[in-house]
């Protein structure tokens, strides 16, 4: 059996949040990712929303823990030990609250995103066709797809629903679940960013510490400019110059990668979101 690499590779526990509707056979795949996809060696943690069931016989010998959303923060804590993390989000609510929650929990916890998994229940999704701009967020986030409970979907439907996400030209791999069981567990496990989303990547500014840096004004600039300056036309050739040098520095400093907000996480001036995905539990 091939497994997937610990974190002796990054010196961190490896993060796999698994998204998807409540009911889509989310734990059985996990169960299958772990009794495949992991070695002896590793120590698999299953985090559960608050209030949900056991993990049951299947995980039975995976330690679980819970996890709570309160006013847009996570509160988890993860057992010692943990070598693979398997964050279960809620299936009832708001996937893209619970990822934004995620994002500095994860760091804070000293977790490395290794994948996000999207869990497709097709049968629900084929039935209800609103639910398409739910999974377009889950998806949005996601590194790998599963499609789970094809029972009775018509090849059309499946072929439609990869479609609309390869003509798009999203990076995520899709796989398909039969009897519970995905072909390539460790495939799916691999450590490899495949999500249109930024939000996970690696936070470039954190840790930068900026005391001691000296930014000099537009004045003082001038006031330089002005005393280095020789009179004359050279002089007003060598002001021209100055000035073309500052706006080609400001245009450096507006390209600067500073860390960008994902279109889901984008609120308007009242708090709401700009993008508005439907309430699955009414689907449920």
């Amino acid at each position: 059996m091939e497994s997937v690499s610990g974190p002796e590779s990054s010196g961190k526990p490896l993060l796999y949040i698994i998204l998807g509707a409540a009911g889509s056979g989310r734990r059985e795949v996990i169960a299958d990712l772990v009794a495949d996809g992991l070695g002896e060696e590793d120590n698999a943690v299953l985090l559960l929303p608050e209030g949900e069931a056991a993990a049951g016989e299947a995980l039975a010998d995976v330690t679980t823990a819970h996890w709570q959303l309160e006013a847009g923060t996570i509160d988890a804590q993860v057992p010692a030990g943990a070598t693979h993390v398997f964050f279960l989000t809620d299936g009832r609510g708001n996937p893209v609250d619970q990822l934004e929650a995620l994002v500095p929990w994860s760091r804070a916890a000293g977790l490395e995103v290794a994948r996000v998994i999207t869990v497709v229940n097709c049968q629900l999704a084929e039935h209800h066709t609103e639910l398409l701009a739910w999974y377009d967020a889950c998806i949005h986030f996601s590194d790998v797809t599963l499609l789970h409970r094809r029972e009775g979907v018509a090849n059309k439907w499946m072929s439609d629903f990869q479609a609309r996400y390869r003509d798009r030209y999203y990076p995520c791999l899709f796989e398909l679940v039969k009897g519970s069981r995905v072909r390539n567990p460790a495939l799916v496990l691999e450590s490899e960013a495949r999500r249109m989303s930024h939000a996970f990547d690696a936070d470039e500014w954190a840790g930068i510490s900026l005391e001691g840096v000296e930014f000099g004004t537009e004045d003082e600039e001038d006031d330089e400019g002005d005393r280095l300056a020789p009179s004359g036309k050279s002089g007003k050739k060598a002001k021209r110059a100055a000035k073309k040098k500052e706006a080609a520095d400001k245009e450096d400093d507006d390209g600067m990668d500073l860390p960008e907000i994902d279109p889901y996480f984008e609120r308007r001036a009242g708090g709401q979101r700009i993008r508005v995905i439907p309430d699955v539990s009414r689907f449920l």
